[in-house]
């Protein structure tokens, strides 16, 4: 049949490697992708339903790709993935234009459900969201072919007040070692040199299957894979940042010096309210230990100000605390009053121009922090890995191995040259902004 696909996916990179099976699948039974919405005839969204912004996000897409039904070739229009699944009835009640609606633990499912909305059906398949994630699926990378997502484990446990992802996707569920093993080295195999580890809590990583802690076991096993050269965590919560995982981050090559550690908060009343497993104490004996092992180690985190019941003395004690420690990288949201979750019925709810008011506080800050920290990098001399030449200039856009892609900042370095996206590069730093660097290429064998 040889019909159009094009995917749009918005959220997190969880969401991402969903799409990427989806787009294996289409692949593997001859619908074609398109980069090019206006000539698809399958229109798929990958929506997220986290926050509000998110879902509102989501609903903006879902109507303005439905427009393509009057303006283009689009005969079927599917929303997939967290906003499916939390709202599958009231899409399908409220948006004529969606055809098929798949919630987070069904997009395998995609190719049957195409084939049955292409026979003028209307679909919903969602609540199916503690399914055993499944093996063996074919991927299509939408990332830069040098770079790739591997997704260790889906749902959640931890029952975070404010937080309606274990509604959306479940319970802890993590992969085998061997199937996430055999997954990475096939992305080595086809050219991956950095893999970015994502579960909603990787600390948490093999407690289900092994009743153990086994993210160590698997770090230590993935870097044996040859051709990887990079291997980065993301989202360790700090109440499970064992010794064991210090250790291997501290003493591997291969594993990037870099660590996203959630915190959302330090005043251990709010902690309480927020149902963290943790406290101010302990957060800061973990960013000590990760420091005294690793001190090269950049240090990201994630905070909400204006949860419920935040008083001015919380946040203020939260500004000295990012005064404080000096995270590497810091990202700052709002608190957002999700339906269903116990937040949401809290009393004292914080009115949102204070919210943002604290929000713009707290990144001012560490706008501070970044400029000072990125002032102290000129003159030292980095591997980078190379994304893109910026245009009509001798100039390429890289990553050092402390900078996330999309979510950190980047290197602009000048080479006479040309570089291929995907290679690393001895750079020396000349000059910094608040969050970017600025270098010369040297012409030296990378460490």
């Amino acid at each position: 049949m040889n019909l159009k696909v094009y995917v749009e996916t918005l959220g997190c990179a969880k969401n991402m490697v969903d799409s990427e099976i989806m787009m294996g699948l289409l692949t593997n039974y001859d619908y074609v992708l398109t980069k090019d919405k206006h000539t698809a005839d399958i229109v798929i969204v990958n929506t997220c339903g986290f926050i509000e912004a998110a879902k509102q996000e989501s609903i903006d897409t879902i109507i303005a790709l439905g427009q393509l039904k009057n303006e283009g070739n689009c005969r079927l229009l599917v929303v997939a993935g967290c906003l499916g699944e939390r709202y599958s009835e009231d899409l399908m009640k409220e948006l004529p234009e969606v055809d098929a609606i798949i919630g987070t633990g069904n997009f395998p499912e995609i190719i049957q459900i195409l084939d049955d909305t292409l026979q003028g059906k209307k679909i919903i398949k969602s609540g199916n969201i503690n399914i055993q994630i499944a093996e063996d699926l074919p991927r299509i990378i939408s990332t830069p072919k040098h770079t790739a997502y591997l997704k260790i484990a889906d749902g959640c446990d931890n029952g975070c007040t404010y937080c309606i992802i274990p509604k959306l996707r479940g319970s802890y569920r993590s992969r085998a070692i061997e199937q996430i093993l055999k997954e990475a080295q096939a992305l080595a195999d086809n050219g991956v040199k950095e893999i970015i580890l994502i579960a909603q809590d990787t600390t948490r990583y093999g407690i289900d299957l092994y009743g153990k802690y086994k993210l160590a076991d698997l770090l230590k096993e993935l870097c044996k894979i040859e051709a990887l050269s990079w291997i980065r965590v993301l989202y360790c919560y700090p109440d499970e940042i064992t010794e064991d995982v210090i250790e291997v981050i501290a003493s591997e090559k291969k594993i990037c010096k870099y660590l996203d550690m959630p915190i959302q908060h330090c005043n251990n009343q709010v902690l309480k309210r927020m149902n963290r497993r943790t406290n101010k104490e302990h957060i800061l004996k973990v960013i000590d230990k990760l420091r005294r092992n690793c001190p090269e180690i950049a240090l990201r985190t994630s905070l909400i100000v204006g949860f419920p019941g935040e008083t001015e003395e919380q946040f203020k004690e939260l500004k000295q605390f990012v005064s404080d420690v000096q995270f590497d990288r810091l990202g700052v949201f709002t608190y957002s009053q999700e339906e269903d979750t116990p937040a949401a019925s809290l009393p004292d709810q914080i009115p949102e121009e204070i919210k943002e008011k604290r929000r713009d506080e707290i990144m001012i800050i560490q706008q501070q922090i970044s400029y000072k920290k990125n002032m102290e990098k000129i003159g030292n001399i980095y591997d980078i890995l190379v994304e893109e030449k910026v245009e009509g200039e001798s100039v390429y856009i890289g990553r050092t191995a402390y900078d996330a892609p999309e979510i950190d900042g980047i290197v602009y370095v000048h080479s006479e040259r040309t570089l291929g996206p995907g290679v690393f590069v001895r750079v020396l730093i000349k000059d910094a902004l608040e969050y970017d660097l600025m270098g010369e290429m040297l012409n030296e064998p990378c460490q």
